[in-house]
């Protein structure tokens, strides 16, 4: 079961935090601190699998970004792992349609999103990531991976607000 999904910066600043589980205000602050400086002190030929505490973070980089999702012992790394991508390619795949002065940031493929992303994009259009990751999670566990169903919603609120 996922316990946390967190996107953060370079710098360290979460972008996006998203927990299954109630965990109370500061020691959300303390984990997120720890739970960053952990990974972002690994080098790139370290495993993106660690284990930390009572609980196992997974998490991929790309460019100046780390989405990192805490999981259950029992939770299968390899798919979490591909989940994270999946997720990636979810919000490319939505964001190339949407307008490119709104957000440069997914108007482009997954390679080009790893080496060209610019972190403070994302802020713009939080609302809307935080609907694709709750199309995808449901109380910590993964129920969506098809892009068409995930992105259904999304495409019938930007018709709505067409219209």
């Amino acid at each position: 079961m996922i316990k946390f999904f967190l996107m953060v910066n370079k710098q360290g600043q979460t972008r996006l935090s998203k927990y299954y589980e109630h965990v109370d205000i500061n020691r959300r602050t303390l984990l997120e601190t720890e739970v960053i400086k952990s990974c972002l002190s690994r080098s790139s030929e370290q495993c993106s699998f660690i284990e930390y505490k009572d609980f196992k973070l997974i998490y991929r980089q790309y460019a100046a970004l780390f989405i990192v999702v805490g999981v259950n012992d029992t939770e299968n790394e390899m798919a979490i792992y591909e989940f994270i991508h999946n997720f990636v390619e979810v919000l490319d795949e939505y964001f190339s349609r949407v307008s490119e002065l709104d957000v440069s940031f997914f108007n482009m493929s997954s390679r080009a999103w790893e080496s060209n992303c610019s972190s403070s994009e994302i802020m713009f259009n939080l609302d809307k990531v935080h609907i694709i990751l709750d199309e995808m999670v449901l109380n910590g566990c993964i129920v969506e991976t098809n892009r068409a169903r995930i992105l259904a919603p999304l495409l019938i609120l930007d018709k709505m607000s067409e219209s």
